[in-house]
């Protein structure tokens, strides 16, 4: 399905957007260049998910809001996915606009920078420049990442100088609010050599907000760094939801990815890791539930290109009533990827006769001294172990309940950040009830 992108974003609504970031003229440039190629891209083609139906473009893409004094001014239901006491690192951004920022003294002396993105370019355009859209996520992959491209607003740019280790987290809540709009949020993050962190990502919507939400998040670890990165979206039924994450990684570094796509809504979701470095060694975990007759097409994706590299994919999927969700895991071991080893686990629990669920792995091999190994089950709640933990006094509920959440044990007993953890069980207990 062709989408007329001139008609529905015109040129001078790019300009005006990157004119209210006082931006560079490079980057108006590439918004232009990008808003021409998605008039001629298509969207992308997933693994048995036709998205060709939905909506991506009929949007208002601008909608500033107001900043905010504290966090305490955010709603109830928004402000539980933030913690913000005097040592947290916080960015807060509502639609187009950011609405908050948090960085301790303490940091700032070491020479991180935690920003806006618009902010970002402004003041440090050489960190931002090489980095934007180049090797992570490129406007020509497809019609979505070229919209992204031309109309991003907001977003956060975190930096970690060489040697820079953090203990707190640092915390970015992308919030979508209102009807028929648009917010393209996009988070970047440098790591530079031997740096540690982690850095936690909240995608959420009020629960009567009609919007599509086109995010990207790029990621670069440097030579020997450390970073857990955390992804949790939980969009209402109304929001369109498209998340692309790219990270490079560097030699000897460490990545840990906990996704959790817990949107009522529609959701396109890909995570894919470059493993560019030598030694290097990626982890990807998962947790999808879906419910009601919501639509997901969700893929897992590293790629190694360095030798003596390692990768594990874990993915955990709970489908009811009329949901359909599609979990991929792809691993791709590059020619030259000497000693490389690849392994993937992707398992999908279906509670109801009309729900479906489909696991996909796949290994691509170009290299002979490697290792690669993949497992993937669809399957329903076993009947005795219901009949069993029932028989000593559980309702059905209950007994469900136990199961699932031992389903998706392995992915969520290994969250580091108890905070996330429980932010996940509570998503989890509201889709299932």
């Amino acid at each position: 399905m062709s989408v007329n992108t001139e008609r529905l974003f015109d040129r001078q609504v790019v300009t005006q957007l990157s004119q209210s970031q006082n931006e560079p003229t490079w980057m108006l440039k590439n918004r232009l260049q990008a808003l021409e190629a998605a008039s001629q891209l298509r969207l992308p083609k997933l693994e048995k998910t036709r998205i060709d139906n939905w909506n991506f473009t009929d949007v208002e893409p601008i909608n500033p809001e107001s900043a905010i004094a504290s966090v305490d001014a955010l709603p109830e239901d928004i402000r539980r996915f933030v913690s913000a006491d005097g040592e947290d690192s916080l960015l807060i951004q509502k639609n187009s606009s950011p609405v908050y920022a948090q960085l301790p003294e303490s940091l700032t002396r070491q020479g991180v920078v935690f920003t806006d993105l618009a902010t970002a370019l402004s003041k440090h355009p050489e960190l931002v420049q090489p980095y934007f859209m180049t090797d992570g996520i490129r406007p020509d992959e497809h019609k979505l990442a070229a919209l992204h491209a031309a109309l991003w607003s907001g977003g956060a740019f975190l930096y970690l100088p060489k040697e820079v280790e953090v203990d707190v987290p640092f915390q970015v809540l992308f919030w979508a609010s209102g009807k028929g709009i648009g917010t393209f949020p996009h988070l970047l993050i440098v790591a530079d050599s031997h740096s540690k962190a982690h850095i936690v990502a909240n995608f959420v919507s009020d629960e009567e907000t009609d919007a599509v939400v086109n995010g990207m998040v790029e990621v670069f670890a440097g030579d020997g760094s450390n970073l857990t990165l955390a992804s949790l979206h939980t969009h209402g039924v109304g929001t369109t939801d498209v998340a692309y994450r790219r990270t490079v990684t560097g030699k000897d570094a460490q990545v840990e990815w906990i996704v959790g796509d817990l949107n009522a809504g529609r959701t396109v979701s890909d995570n894919t890791t470059h493993m560019k470095g030598s030694g290097g060694n990626a982890q990807i975990k998962s947790i999808t539930v879906g419910a009601r007759e919501e639509r997901a097409n969700i893929t897992s994706t590293v790629r190694h290109w360095g030798t003596h590299t390692e990768s594990d994919i874990i993915a955990r999927g709970v489908m009811k009533d009329k949901a359909q969700f599609i979990v991929n895991g792809i691993t791709k071991i590059e020619k030259g990827a000497k000693k490389a080893n690849g392994v993937q686990a992707e398992k999908v629990l279906m509670l109801n006769p009309e729900a479906r669920g489909d696991a996909n792995p796949i290994l691509l091999i170009d290299e002979n001294d490697v290792q690669a190994g993949h497992a993937a089950s669809v399957g329903r709640i076993d009947p005795l172990q219901m009949f069993y933990l029932m028989s000593r006094g559980l309702s059905k509920r209950e007994a469900e309940r136990l199961i699932i959440f031992g389903f998706v044990g392995p992915v969520l007993d290994t969250i580091p950040f108890e905070s996330l953890k429980e932010r996940i069980s509570s998503v989890i207990e509201r889709k299932l009830t």
